[in-house]
């Protein structure tokens, strides 16, 4: 069957998404078209075809397991220069992207993996493109905000054509943040 590439990730939804990736390709960043918006949980990772039933499976345990939780977005950050990277940061609900992404790569699982670095949930908005589109990039979206009840995610394979499509998704049990919060008497405010 032979090998195929996979990533594991939380989806940035809509408005959102699709505005992130229409800034990433407009700072130059070419391979903005075929990556969806996400926060990595699992990166680009080669596995044997035959494997997938048993990484779906695992995968569905780890968000059986799992909670909803809010991710909020703020500002900017990089990894320059260690990495021609631009992002946006995680600013509530990296602690529980920093769980679920052990939980994924657990040593015992069929996706266990070291990282080339340390664990730092983000969003990508420029990679490896011009200095002066990477500056660009971190002062444009400075004061980027967003937020929204995280609920899942999904196994993502990478096509020959380098594109990444979304082969299933893998929604939590439990409530949501924002009946967690009706349940405590407080409101949500939605982003803006």
């Amino acid at each position: 069957m032979g090998t195929v590439t996979i990533g594991v990730s939380i989806a940035v939804p809509e408005p959102y998404g699709s505005r992130l990736q229409q800034r990433r390709a407009g700072f130059g960043d070419a391979a903005a078209a075929g990556i969806p918006t996400h926060v990595t949980l699992l990166p680009p990772t080669e596995v044997d075809a035959a494997a997938l039933p048993g990484i779906e499976t695992h995968l569905a345990d780890v968000a059986d397991a799992g909670r909803p939780f809010v991710m909020r977005l703020s500002g900017t950050g990089t990894f320059r220069p260690l990495s021609p990277v631009v992002f946006v940061r995680v600013v509530e609900g990296a602690d529980e992207c920093t769980c679920l992404q052990d939980r994924v790569r657990d040593p015992s699982g069929p996706v266990a993996r070291e990282l080339q670095f340390p664990y730092h949930p983000h969003v990508t908005v420029a990679h490896g493109i011009e200095e002066a589109a990477m500056d660009r990039a971190f002062e444009e979206l400075a004061h980027y905000e967003a937020q929204w009840p995280c609920t899942g995610f999904a196994l993502y394979e990478q096509g020959a054509d380098g594109a990444w499509r979304k082969l299933r998704e893998f929604p939590f049990s439990g409530t949501t943040p924002a009946q967690d919060a009706a349940h405590a008497g407080h409101g949500t405010e939605p982003a803006r």
